[in-house]
């Protein structure tokens, strides 16, 4: 408390991510990914994300983007990075990339949950999305992530009937089934 009995405000904020991020954004998603894919997952997965690997496919990511509108948002507790959001235009083949923009990704530190900083992202993500042009947000979510689902039921998004399996080994044997929400933005 300060010294007149109020509460200090946490210095808390987001912004588009720079190559010097990508460590601390690979160690959320880490992080994020084994406490969130427990149960879901297969552990010798989870246990064989490397956290090196990871930060070097960031490195990559956020050196060249590939399209001027692919941003990486990451969301800040004073200089700590406690989440990242990925925007762009939709990859989905019944949108329209030029109309339809994504949130890719919407991942927040397990340590960091619940203090606001998703809310944040989410809106940072919409708010980049807009100044992109698009004029629809779609993204991806699990269907067993009720906790996201419910973030984003409540700031207006609702699923599109839209769904899909990933395979994420490429054998069959690790499919993780999502559904795909939208929300009006432009």
């Amino acid at each position: 408390m300060v010294s007149d009995g109020r509460v200090p405000a946490a210095d808390v904020s987001c912004r588009v991510a720079w190559s010097d991020d990508a460590s601390a954004i690979a160690a959320v998603q880490v992080r994020a990914w084994r406490t969130s894919y427990a149960g879901l997952l297969p552990a010798d997965l989870l246990d064989a994300m490397d956290l090196t690997e990871v930060a070097d496919g960031w490195r990559q990511a956020l050196a060249a983007p590939g399209d001027a509108r692919r941003r990486v948002l990451v969301a800040l507790e004073r200089s700590t990075v406690t989440g990242f959001a990925l925007t762009g235009p939709s990859a989905d083949p019944d949108l329209d990339p030029v109309a339809d923009g994504e949130l890719s990704d919407l991942t927040v530190d397990p340590e960091h949950r619940r203090d606001g900083h998703g809310s944040r992202l989410m809106q940072a993500g919409v708010d980049t999305l807009v100044a992109d042009r698009f004029t629809r947000a779609t993204t991806w979510v699990n269907a067993a992530d009720d906790a996201t689902r419910a973030l984003l039921s409540s700031a207006g998004w609702a699923a599109d009937g839209a769904h899909r399996e990933l395979d994420l080994r490429g054998d069959g044997e690790v499919r993780v089934k999502q559904v795909r929400l939208h929300a009006a933005i432009g």
